[in-house]
């Protein structure tokens, strides 16, 4: 099963209102006061009492809003190695559908099922002239195996340093711990026509997906 570790950072004190007739706190604000651990989709959490929450894309006391893909927008170009080491491009599917979904890690529960769920409707993509695409964190090795115990037919890319989930704008879940799990569906222009979340429901990925498919 694939090892996560997740780092955070302290709230800089810069970014509270404090009253302007005190010199500003340097504390920071912890999410847990006691040590725990849980299992959450198959992935280990840890969280000691030093633990603090960090907003990257807050400047003021307001939240800026971070730039994402959205529905309508085309998504940065990137490259990236496939499962088998080679690299790969985006442009490489240009005039046909696609669909790329960002997972948590390879072997966690749920995102086994999501990957089985796609390999199983597989032809159904294949039918809708669609490519199948998935992203996570994990290395190419990591991938070739996880393809080769459920014989995955499609791409698996490894976003080493999770560039390309921040590039896009994924939102993370359990305040930032667990990566997100969302889809997106883009139409031969490579415009994007859907942008699904559901981390509790991998499954539910594949029906919203093949129900826009099959609109277009």
């Amino acid at each position: 099963m694939a090892s996560l570790s997740f780092s955070t950072h302290s709230l800089s004190a810069s970014v509270l209102p404090t009253p302007s007739s005190k010199t500003p706190s340097s504390k920071t604000h912890s999410i847990l006061s006691t040590s725990s651990q849980s299992q959450f989709h198959g992935l280990k959490l840890s969280f000691s009492s030093s633990t603090s929450v960090s907003f990257p894309c807050v400047s003021t006391t307001k939240t800026s809003i971070c730039a994402k893909v959205s529905k309508g927008s085309v998504p940065p170009a990137f490259t990236l190695k496939d499962q088998d080491g080679k690299s790969f491009s985006l442009s490489k599917y240009n005039g046909k559908p696609i669909v790329l979904y960002f997972y948590p890690a390879d072997e966690s529960p749920g995102c086994t099922k999501q990957a089985c769920a796609f390999r199983d409707s597989y032809e159904k993509f294949k039918k809708a002239g669609a490519e199948v695409i998935g992203i996570s964190v994990d290395d190419p090795s990591s991938h070739k195996a996880f393809a080769k115990k459920y014989r995955l037919p499609y791409t698996l890319l490894s976003d080493e340093g999770d560039k390309i989930r921040k590039e896009w704008g994924v939102p993370s879940d359990l305040f930032g711990a667990l990566p997100g799990r969302q889809t997106y569906v883009l139409d031969k222009k490579g415009v994007v026509q859907l942008v699904y979340n559901n981390q509790f429901q991998p499954e539910k990925h594949i029906d919203e997906t093949l129900k826009l498919l099959q609109s277009l």
